[in-house]
């Protein structure tokens, strides 16, 4: 068991994560279902459990399912009785998704209602008990042949035709597809065709869905999502215009409302969305969370409002946290908050004709655990999954304050101090930036930040213009300057200020934190950053970590799995302006980079291909800088959060080696 003299390493935090999510609340508000998720290091995997908890407390939690083969999207039928989920356990070979239902209340099996060859996610029951709804890709034909060489030429004619960790979609779109409950027929498929579905929402009547997809030809280049009316003859109806990005559909309990989440202007990608009404019978939506100017659709935990009987139920992020809201459907009262600041939410449910609302709740030091809120501000925890891994980890509690950067602006910064922090010591720093840019950090659990403070660095993170969680003009200051409807001052401006102003005030504030000791480290955008400091401010830092970073604007707008829609944050196209590109790429400046650096990236990562990982690395070698690089096989852009958990440690080992190397030469 970690110690003070043996604090918990890598291995031990990544391999003991544990974490409560996707609550699903029984319509009386009696009992939540919801997935509980594991590491297993040994068979390098992680395992998903369904499980259940009376919100009362009056009994212990406890698990429905096994876990050998997973377990996720649980939902309960109309009368309680049932409970809907996804697993691997079908009859067909390993890797089959299928979909099952178990008696909740009573004795009789579970029952296998469907198998498929792809996933199967989203899952709603219909109101009247009969059917179920789920989202599942429907692939071509040419995936029946396991031998690569003998399918046929793909012919591509869009763009974003593959996405990371999920390969080609072009051919296997996202589908909705309705099954019998009780399994006595396949499932039909109510939009077939190239285009994509998602985020179904019955009609009062179990006569159709509302769902959000881009149904038009041109949403490639327009980049448009509307909200649809399908029904179960499959006919479909759009009911928005292609000219905003509307998801997550909830149709009203009267059947005549459909509140949604989104942004009116597809070309501007960083705006707080908001949230929607729209007239089934026809009409122009209406936005109604505008009394707050927050993003509501946290990361993670967006999902789709909540009716109640005069309000809806949202969540947004606020400055490092992420809250639920009262939201008034007429937009005449600004949002609510009636949960916990300074904690995140990734997941929240409510019963319609019940007052019960769970959340999944997670602290700085708690990864997520089931809370019922009890009333305003207050929760009363239901499960305690993660207190024996607490005791082992002894994770570390943070520190927020404001620093003032170059203009005034105050810049939201955490940090953690690492185990029996003297405050008259002397210790090394890591500056971490995150992703993005349009996310944030804040009061979640962060495994990288607790095994970095874990091996003895002070940890500074902060939320620099470009992150979510603040007001629009927040998020939108690093927007290209020639954008043509929210011009800013471009990546690479006032970011490097405020990351920087976070810095100098965490080393201000703890006079234990060596200022000749610092390194700097982020993925992504953060990678981004990293690479940018590298080359501009590079006599600041002892050590840089770049890691599936962009160092080329430029040709990440025609390699990415994204490509095109870097326009809609930069302003035009690499072919209108290749040089506006180049301006902000880090690679432009690699010559002045002199600061020993650590380059990691995945080998299937297609957000940020890891062309732009070998591009930094051998201008840097030709330059006789002496770069490490480290290429993981298998793996996508979401290493860190998803990766082999193998993989995840390896990584976390080589970063920290790196920076004792260079921050803690006498221990390294």
């Amino acid at each position: 068991m970690p110690t003070a003299s043996a604090p918990a390493s890598p291995s031990d935090i990544i391999g003991s994560l544990v974490a409560a999510s996707s609550p699903a609340v029984s319509p009386d508000g009696s009992q939540v279902a919801f997935v509980v998720s594991r590491t297993d290091v040994d068979a390098n995997t992680y395992r998903s459990q369904v499980w259940i908890a009376d919100t009362d407390g009056s009994t212990r939690p406890r698990p429905l399912t096994d876990g050998r083969h997973g377990g996720g999207s649980p939902v309960w039928s109309p009368d309680g009785r049932f409970l809907a989920f996804t697993s691997s356990r079908g009859e067909e070979k390993t890797g089959k998704s299928s979909l099952h239902v178990l008696p909740v209340d009573g004795p009789g099996e579970t029952i296998t209602v469907c198998t498929r060859k792809e996933g199967m996610s989203e899952v709603a029951w219909s109101p009247d008990g009969t059917m179920l709804a789920f989202v599942s890709r429907a692939r071509d034909d040419r995936y029946d042949e396991d031998d690569a060489a003998k399918q046929p030429a793909r012919k591509i004619t869009r763009f974003v035709s593959r996405l990371d960790s999920e390969g080609w979609v072009y051919d296997r779109p996202e589908h909705i597809w309705v099954v019998p409950a009780d399994g006595t027929v396949p499932p039909e498929d109510l939009t077939p065709g190239e285009f994509h579905f998602r985020s179904p929402s019955w009609l009062p009547d179990s006569s159709g869905l509302v769902v959000s997809g881009e149904g038009h030809d041109t949403w490639d280049r327009d980049l448009a999502t509307d909200l649809h009316l399908v029904t179960l003859d499959g006919e479909r109806r759009r009911l928005t215009e292609a000219t905003g990005i509307y998801s997550s559909p909830s149709v009203s309990p009267d059947g005549t409302r459909v509140a949604f989440l989104g942004v009116d202007d597809p070309e501007n990608d960083v705006q707080n969305a908001k949230v929607g009404i729209l007239d089934l019978a026809g009409g122009p939506h209406r936005w109604v969370s505008t009394g707050l100017d927050r993003p509501f659709t946290p990361m993670p935990g967006a999902r789709a409002p909540i009716w109640r009987d005069d309000h809806l139920i949202s969540s947004a992020e606020d400055r490092g946290s992420s809250r639920c809201y009262r939201v008034d459907p007429a937009g005449e009262r600004a949002p609510e908050p009636f949960t916990p600041e300074g904690v995140t939410i990734p997941g929240f449910d409510a019963a319609a004709d019940a007052v019960t609302v769970v959340v999944a709740l997670a602290t700085p030091t708690t990864p997520p655990e089931i809370h019922v809120v009890t009333g305003d501000g207050e929760t009363r925890r239901l499960t305690h999954l993660t207190d024996r891994r607490s005791a082992r980890t002894a994770p570390r509690p943070m520190e927020h304050f404001l620093a003032p950067s170059t203009d005034g602006a105050e810049v939201d910064t955490w940090v953690l101090t690492p185990p029996d922090f003297d405050p008259e010591g002397s210790y090394p720093v890591l500056l971490n930036v995150h992703g993005g840019p349009f996310t944030q950090y804040g009061y979640g659990y962060f495994d990288e930040a607790q095994f970095q403070a874990a091996a003895g660095f002070l940890v500074v993170m902060s939320n620099p213009r470009g992150s979510s969680g603040r007001e629009t003009a927040w998020g939108q200051a690093i927007m290209g300057p020639k954008h043509a409807t929210a011009p800013g001052r471009g990546w690479g401006s006032v970011d490097v200020d405020d990351v920087l102003a976070a810095l100098d005030e965490a080393l201000r504030r703890y006079t234990a934190a060596d200022r000749d000791r610092v390194g700097v480290l982020g993925g992504s955008y953060g990678g981004y950053m990293a690479s940018w400091l590298a080359g501009h401010h590079g006599d600041r830092f002892k050590a840089i970590c770049s890691e599936r970073s962009v160092n080329n604007l430029l040709s990440e707008e025609w390699n990415s799995d994204i490509a095109t829609l870097f326009r809609t944050h930069h302003g035009p196209t690499h072919i209108e302006d290749p040089d506006e590109y180049r301006r902000m790429s880090p690679i432009t400046y690699v010559e002045r980079m002199t600061t020993p650096m650590l380059i990691l990236h995945s080998e299937d990562d297609l957000r940020c291909p890891i062309v732009q990982a070998e591009e930094l690395f051998v201008a840097l070698r030709l330059l006789d800088r002496d770069p490490t690089f480290y290429r993981f096989p298998a793996e996508s852009h979401e290493l860190t959060r998803s990766g082999s958990p193998k993989h995840r440690i390896e990584r976390a080992d080589i970063i920290l080696d790196f920076f004792r190397t260079h921050l803690m030469p006498a221990t390294a």
